[in-house]
């Protein structure tokens, strides 16, 4: 009796208990259904209650409540996911060497823009004809820069000795109008450049300045655009079969399983991730060294290799060459005479025009409230803090990826050690430790299977990128020009910002006079009769006078 009774209770427990547990199944796959419908999936059958898995080929094949269907879409989500999930990540590093290039570049060819205006301006109130007619030579020059500014085949030094020499070539033969200059009597003179140095020490100091800026500006665009497109490129996450496995059992092998609400171990996570990352992570040596060299070059352009109190007053000190080629006149036209011999004379049609009309009245250099307003409304000094603060955020940016992608807001439980975490088989803790970063700490990744003897050829490309990028701000750094590093060492010239040393002290007040220049064709004698000018240099104490009145308008 006694026994039929406790065959009757276990009985009714047996049954008790099976109800109770396909009412446990049926809820389960019933949060999973709306857990399914709230994240968008449409499946064709969500099971009611759980049913043999046999047919998964990722998730736990104990009991589901996944069909074969669900846990295929789960994989392409878990792609899906995962890349949106570094998108999201990379997104402020993106933007930031967006919006950073082209501010730099935005501000560097409008302070050239300016530049020229403003050179042209007051080169017209100063020399009046003889400038408009001859203005292409200055033109040139700046078309020259722009050109290697925005990744020409420029070399710099060349291009500015050659602009010299123009401008020697055109004063030369207005100063002496009385004479026919032919075209092989100007080669002549280019010859003598060096030698005569005509222009004083404007051209040597100028060409140091202008050529350290340039590179410094140039390279440091550059890197930005570099930065930009390897952050762009190696976002777009290339998966391997293996990572998206990997993916699908952590971030949906929990609704197989009845728990969509439980989320991933963080410890889980970061494994899965760093497997995932691998590549990435190996960018990261190369990522940092290549940031170090933008702060460095970034420094030079804060200080000596500032481009903007290079070219501000690049009029200023190009008027004061011409002012000191007109001082020196006398001697510069007879040792080119002694050199090139003295060309044949024009004819007495030609009148010579007294000194009073050497200088024009209507100069009227710039007050300082009239300079042009500084370009893309920033100093320079202001955009360059501002690149290098957010430079300096955007270090270990790929190692440290799988950690930001591994919280609690994203992906994660939370806590590693929480027991009421998915640690890819069941709710409870997970144990593994947790990998180191980069392709080869990935031989024993127990989460991600990681072929450590194939590195992604596409991520060794960015690699070689950077590996390039950094050599030329390296060289920037040292105001050398990868290009051209065969050209003469002009460039490691003064440590200053103006590349002055006491010697230098009137670039800023150069006296200005009206340029004696000719008309660009070259090809037979110059018809100038419009610009009679005496062959020697006008009376040093006019031009005092003048040099007087310039710095009081300064």
């Amino acid at each position: 009796c006694h026994f039929k009774i406790l065959q009757t209770i276990i009985c009714t427990f047996s049954v008790l208990s099976v109800a109770a547990r396909a009412d446990f199944k049926s809820r389960n796959c019933s949060e999973v259904r709306e857990a399914c419908i709230q994240k968008g999936f449409s499946f064709a059958h969500v099971p009611v209650q759980e049913i043999p898995g046999e047919h998964l080929r990722v998730c736990p094949q104990g009991d589901t409540c996944c069909t074969q269907e669900m846990e295929d879409k789960f994989g392409q989500q878990s792609k899906q996911d995962f890349e949106n999930l570094v998108d999201e990540m990379s997104h402020e590093l993106r933007s930031t060497f967006v919006s950073r290039h082209k501010r730099f570049d935005e501000f560097f060819l409008e302070l050239l823009e300016n530049t020229e205006r403003s050179l042209n301006e007051m080169f017209v109130r100063t020399y009046g004809k003889p400038y408009m007619q001859n203005s292409e030579v200055f033109e040139n020059l700046f078309a020259e820069l722009k050109r290697y500014y925005t990744g020409g085949n420029v070399n710099l030094e060349e291009m500015l000795n050659d602009f010299w020499s123009r401008l020697l070539e055109r004063m030369f033969t207005l100063l002496n109008s009385q004479y026919i200059i032919t075209e092989d009597y100007l080669e002549c003179i280019s010859k003598y450049t060096d030698q005569l140095k005509p222009f004083g020490d404007v051209p040597r100091k100028l060409k140091a300045q202008v050529t350290r800026a340039f590179i410094a500006a140039r390279t440091f665009v550059q890197g930005l655009s570099v930065g930009r497109e390897v952050a762009q490129r190696v976002s777009k996450v290339n998966n391997t079969p293996a990572c998206i496995r990997a993916l699908t059992k952590m971030l949906y092998c929990p609704f197989c399983q009845g728990m969509p609400a439980v989320k991933p171990c963080k410890n889980y996570c970061l494994n899965v991730m760093k497997g995932c990352l691998a590549n990435q992570a190996d960018l990261d040596p190369e990522w940092n060294q290549y940031i170090d060299a933008m702060l460095l070059v970034a420094q030079r352009l804060e200080g000596p290799f500032n481009i903007e109190s290079v070219m501000e007053p690049i009029d200023v000190k190009i008027s004061e060459a011409i002012m000191n080629m007109q001082d020196n006149s006398g001697q510069v036209t007879y040792r080119v005479f002694q050199g090139c011999g003295q060309p044949k004379p024009a004819g007495m049609t030609r009148s010579t025009r007294g000194v009073s009309d050497v200088f024009n009245a209507r100069f009227r250099p710039y007050s300082p409230e009239e300079r042009p307003t500084t370009a893309a409304g920033t100093s320079l000094d202001r955009l360059v803090v501002d690149i290098k603060e957010k430079l300096k955020l955007s270090k270990k940016f790929w190692s440290n990826l799988p950690e930001a992608l591994c919280v609690e807001d994203r992906v994660t439980a939370g806590n590693a050690s929480d027991e009421d975490c998915w640690n890819g088989h069941s709710k409870g803790r997970y144990f593994p430790e947790v990998q180191k970063d980069g392709l080869t700490n990935q031989v024993n990744n127990p989460e991600v299977g990681v072929d450590i003897t194939r590195p992604d050829t596409f991520i060794r490309q960015q690699i070689m990128a950077l590996r390039v990028m950094t050599n030329k701000l390296k060289n920037a750094y040292n105001g050398n020009d990868i290009a051209f590093q065969d050209s003469s060492d002009e460039g490691s010239g003064s440590g200053s910002g103006s590349g002055c040393t006491e010697v230098c002290t009137t670039d800023m007040d150069a006296a200005v006079t009206e340029v004696p220049v000719v008309k660009a064709d070259r090809s037979g004698p110059v018809d100038s009769a419009s610009l009679h000018t005496p062959s020697l240099a006008p009376p040093t104490i006019l031009a005092l006078s003048v040099l007087t009145l310039h710095r009081q308008w300064r």
